[in-house]
């Protein structure tokens, strides 16, 4: 069975700092392994359960570099959920990633100092459900390998490449390149009544701040998602999670 200090090397992966020096970072479930395995994903490392062992096929093996027979207990341990599953695996983490500044024949996502895990989880999901396939983090965003973002993105890391960028650099280049810069917000037009088009930047701002106004001067259209309810206690904004899914909704009907 898995030794002690395989489980406090899987166990030092929750980390950042960690994740950065290995360059590897935590997936968790049979679902969400499979997955990956599915997806032509390489593993580095396997720690599960026997019988989740067993019922891999020689092809899926053969894409994992180490696998580790454990027990729930062990995985207990190495885990980051109140209940753990069966399996837990380290993938690397991607390299060569695409430039941003090149990217200009689709939408890219940009998000400004997103802080909660569980929101830009939500956003990759959605994201990836909408059809968009490039997400631009500012530099202090929430970090993407974290746990709660993979559990919260369900897999969707499979299909949204997610990087990190000066955004102010990235809305400068955009606006000489004559690329239209879309920023959500309590005050500007309908989402459902604006011109959308198929390429540009969609910019989401912070929980609590919205988007700064350093970057507000790079905005040439601002979208409001109107509120239909007469209620005035108790909902005042939706939430940057909610939002995004609402504004990638919208841009994919109009392209579709």
């Amino acid at each position: 069975m898995i030794s002690k200090n395989r489980i406090k090397y899987i166990q030092s992966l929750q980390a950042k700092k960690v994740r950065d020096k290995e360059q590897l970072y935590l997936i968790e479930g049979d679902k969400l392994i499979m997955e990956y395995l599915h997806s032509g994903m390489r593993l580095k490392l396997l720690a599960a359960v026997p019988e989740f062992i067993d019922l891999l096929l020689p092809d899926e093996k053969a894409s994992i570099d180490e696998i580790e027979p454990a027990s729930l207990k062990d995985l207990e341990r190495m885990s980051s959920l109140k209940s753990p599953h069966n399996a837990i695996a380290a993938v690397p983490i991607p390299v060569d990633l695409p430039d941003p500044m090149k990217i200009n024949d689709s939408l890219l996502i940009a998000l400004e100092s997103v802080q909660d895990p569980g929101n830009l989880g939500t956003i990759i999901r959605a994201a990836a459900w909408f059809g968009f396939r490039y997400i631009i983090c500012s530099l202090n965003c929430a970090d993407v390998y974290n746990p709660k973002v993979i559990q919260a993105s369900m897999g969707a890391m499979l299909n949204v490449t997610v990087c990190y960028n000066d955004l102010g650099k990235l809305l400068e280049e955009a606006g000489k390149k004559g690329l239209p810069v879309y920023g959500t917000y309590l005050e500007g037009e309908s989402v459902y009544s604006s011109k959308l088009g198929n390429r540009g930047i969609i910019l989401f701002g912070n929980e609590s701040r919205g988007i700064s106004q350093d970057l507000m001067p790079f905005i040439t259209t601002r979208l409001l998602i109107p509120k239909f309810s007469s209620s005035t206690h108790g909902v005042e904004s939706l939430n940057v999670g909610m939002a995004a899914s609402v504004v990638f909704s919208e841009f994919a009907r109009r392209r579709n």
